[in-house]
């Protein structure tokens, strides 16, 4: 098996896939980053639960801060941290022990390979055909970046209000000076 042996495992901004691989008769997962591979013994689903938790929110209640954003009850999308605007999504439900974990900020492209395979490229040029139909695939990306997109709305909504809170109303200033309309025009 590839990859460094490690324990737990936090996700980061170099995170480009977890996926489930056996390994001494258990699940492990297949952690690939950017420059890195590692192997943990924790499941891909377990990997993701600790990371949000390390980020001060626990799995289920991103889950169900997804389903409020997003109006889904399926395959949820899930922001792990968004200050960094780390997302992830599951190929399957995230507790089948197949789902592999994408993270589509480091996806730069992907196309149909058969009926049930996707080829990813990744923005560091490396690729790996998955075991997901293209369908599929592309209805997880759109459902991250709506995610992403709604919580973005939100996020400028409050600062928006924040600072006019904090400055108040814009003031306009006029180029002319009051004086020339209140002349009598005789």
């Amino acid at each position: 098996m590839k990859g460094i042996k490690i324990g737990e495992y936090l996700v980061n901004s170099c995170t480009m896939y977890i996926e489930p691989v056996e390994y001494a008769n258990k699940i492990y997962s297949h952690i690939v980053e950017v420059e890195e591979e590692f192997l943990s013994p924790f499941k891909p689903l377990q990997n993701i639960k600790n990371s949000c938790d390390y980020f001060g929110v626990d799995y289920e209640s991103r889950r169900k801060g997804t389903r409020l954003l997003i109006e889904y009850s399926r395959r949820l999308p899930i922001v792990i941290e968004p200050i960094n605007k780390i997302y992830a999504f599951c190929t399957a439900s995230p507790g089948d022990p197949k789902s592999i974990w994408i993270f589509p900020a480091h996806v730069k492209e992907y196309r149909r390979v058969s009926a049930r395979q996707t080829l990813v490229i990744f923005r560091n040029n490396q690729s790996r055909i998955f075991p997901v139909s293209y369908s599929t695939f592309n209805t997880q990306m759109l459902r991250t970046s709506y995610l992403q997109t709604k919580l973005m709305q939100r996020v400028e909504f409050n600062n928006k209000k924040l600072f006019y809170l904090l400055h108040g109303p814009k003031s306009s200033t006029a180029s002319e000076s009051i004086e020339f309309y209140l002349e009598d025009p005789k």
